[in-house]
């Protein structure tokens, strides 16, 4: 019994190695990826884990590395086809001081000054520069993965962050189309005339625009009309491919096709479902290329040459971290956040890999270069983590800038908080020519308001001294809209308190919140989403089949019933077991209302249709 166990791989490795790899593969990626994510990783240092453990240099269970490799490219293909979807010009052209200000600026510096470096080790002009633009890009799977684990977004760090990585991913793709012209400096002889290569090139590429405006969305449009959803999926993999196969064969790299088709389809109306298409293919062809990138790491140059990668790694760090942290300095962020835009960015990134490939197989750069870049590209990518959590921990707590010196008008409205919410409520106001205060505790959000010309103050409405610069004692009404449940109920019992004859209406996030609003004794209380969620409910019901008299009567009735349940359970709702049956009264109360209704709908039917039969 034991002998055929351990011969059983033998046997599956000679009558169907296809099944045998894939199912290492997928083995791996789920021991492997759950823990680096666990562990605070990523789920990108877990592939590439995966890759090094079943590749070459651990198990050896994979053998046919290369050919995995070549076939797991069609992941990053994939990748930028749904990149060019999300570029949308209008979103572009939004966060245009942003990306365009903030993500050049860096990846410019890094590529110069790395290329510079490079150099030094006696790379030539056209291989230094491959190279000093490729490790300039960082992972941004990777640290986007990162900093929504630390719930770091929407910080400043996190916005700068986002901007920078979506402009490395813009950038990539015409550097992509440059290293086959590098290519031809370097050859400097023989081949195709640089001209005609170029006139082809240009002609791909107008064959690609004019097919993506004027062929595909009519073909997509007859195949929506046939109802038949696996048939629309293999033409979204069919337009993926095609394009990327009409750029690999003037020289150019498959993701730039791919790119260059999702940009032109971004506008369209098939945009959203191509991309559901596509995600679960480029999610599983993307694991497969970092686990290539895994069983391809020499770790052999390790070994043997420890120093060197280790030089090599910290270089690589320390230089993207300088320049990253003066380009956070430069764009006004805080010292805190530049500190940590610095430590979130300084990897390699997934590109990195793409490009030092098309550039091997150009032959700007060899293919043993190419194995030292790879190995130090996922060192950097190891440490970042590291270097990210002592950041956070050393991170010094910067004082928070002092508020602002309100020097506003006596408005008869004040709104406290200033978020979406609170938005709607003072454009409404504007268009009325209502004058109001605005009090908003958030600086990133202060700061994101004011660029559209909205004046808020920076302050706290919860302090009396703030309240009263806003002369609360002069104001009629206060918009409550803090979403947090004990702020807004700090500020509303500061209100009460000190400025009894403000009329307060309040935002309740919950129902519990509404509830402990109620028992402060302000009346005006609206729960966040209520109406927007009624409404919904309104639409359900036409949607399912009711007349529109029917869903709306149905609508107000469950929504004075609420009404009365939410005033009756103010008294108990500090005792769980009578607010529960509270909640079931009212819930039978519906029942009996609905039913009420349904059977009077009923009977003045049967009554208009015996009318009718009487009068014929």
């Amino acid at each position: 019994m034991q002998l055929q166990l351990m011969t059983l791989p033998v046997v599956l490795r000679q009558n169907s190695p296809m099944l045998l790899d894939i199912t290492i593969f997928l083995a791996a990626a789920v021991l492997f990826v759950p823990i680096f994510r666990r562990l605070g990783f990523g789920a990108v240092l877990g592939y590439l884990a995966a890759g090094i453990v079943i590749g070459p240099w651990g198990c050896g269970l994979i053998r046919d590395v290369a050919s995995i490799y070549q076939a797991s490219e069609l992941g990053i293909v994939l990748l930028l086809f749904i990149i060019g979807l999300e570029l949308q010009p209008s979103r572009l052209w939004t966060l245009r001081r942003t990306v365009f200000g903030l993500g050049a600026t860096q990846v410019a510096a890094t590529a110069v000054l790395l290329a510079a470096a490079v150099h030094l080790y006696g790379l030539n002009p056209a291989a230094a520069l491959v190279v000093g633009f490729g490790l300039a890009m960082s992972s941004t799977a990777f640290v986007l993965q990162m900093l929504s684990e630390r719930k770091e977004i929407a910080t400043r760090q996190g916005r700068a962050a986002f901007a920078v990585l979506l402009f490395q991913d813009i950038s990539v793709i015409p550097f992509m189309a440059l290293i086959p012209l590098l290519a031809m400096q370097v050859a400097q002889a023989g081949g195709t005339s640089p001209w005609i290569k170029t006139a082809e090139t240009l002609a791909v590429f107008a064959l690609v625009v004019f097919g993506g405006r004027y062929a595909v969305r009519p073909l997509f449009r007859a195949l929506a009309m046939s109802q038949v959803p696996e048939i629309f999926t293999a033409a979204a993999l069919l337009i993926v491919l095609g394009t990327a196969m009409a750029m690999a064969a003037v020289g150019l790299s498959m993701s730039l096709g791919a790119f260059l088709a999702g940009v032109l389809l971004a506008d369209s109306e098939y945009r959203h479902e191509l991309q559901a298409d596509i995600e679960p293919f480029k999610g599983l062809l993307l694991g497969l290329f970092f686990m290539a990138i895994g069983m391809t790491a020499n770790l052999g140059l390790l070994l043997h040459h420890p120093l060197l990668v280790l030089e090599l790694t910290v270089a690589l760090l320390l230089l993207k971290a300088l320049v990253l942290y003066g380009v956070g300095r430069l764009a006004r962020l805080p010292p805190g956040a530049a500190a940590a835009l610095a430590c979130a960015l300084p990897q390699g990134g997934e590109f990195a890999f793409v490009l030092f490939g098309v550039a091997v197989t150009a032959g700007v750069i060899t293919a043993a270069q190419n194995e030292m870049l790879v190995v130090v590209i996922t060192l950097s990518m190891i440490v970042t983590p590291l270097l990210y959590a002592v950041q956070v921990r050393f991170r010094r707590q910067e004082a928070p800038p002092p508020y602002d010196t309100i020097d506003a008008p006596e408005n008869d409205v004040i709104i406290a908080g200033f978020g979406p919410f609170g938005q709607i409520v003072g454009r409404m106001l504007r268009v009325k020519k209502i004058r109001y205060t605005v009090l908003e505790k958030d600086p990133s959000q202060v700061d994101f308001v004011r660029r559209f010309g909205t004046r808020v103050y920076y302050g706290d409405a919860g302090r009396i001294e703030m309240l009263r610069a806003a002369h609360a004692d002069k104001a009629r009404i206060f918009v409550l809209t803090i979403p947090e449940e004990e702020a807004s109920l700090h500020i509303a019992t500061t209100v009460r308190r000190h400025f009894p004859q403000l009329r307060i209406f309040a935002v309740a996030r919950t129902r519990h919140h509404a509830l402990r609003l109620m028992d402060m004794g302000i009346a005006d209380v609206i729960r966040r989403s209520y109406y927007s969620s009624l409404e919904m409910a309104r639409e359900l019901l036409q949607a399912v089949g009711e007349t529109e008299p029917a869903a709306r009567r149905a609508v107000e009735v469950f929504r004075e019933t609420d009404q009365r349940t939410l005033l009756s359970q103010r008294a108990v709702f500090h005792d769980e077991q009578a607010m529960m049956q509270s909640a079931q009264d009212a819930a039978r109360e519906l029942e009996q209302l609905f039913e009420a209704d349904h059977d009077a709908g009923s009977g003045a039917a049967q009554e208009s249709s015996s009318g009718l039969s009487k009068a014929l």
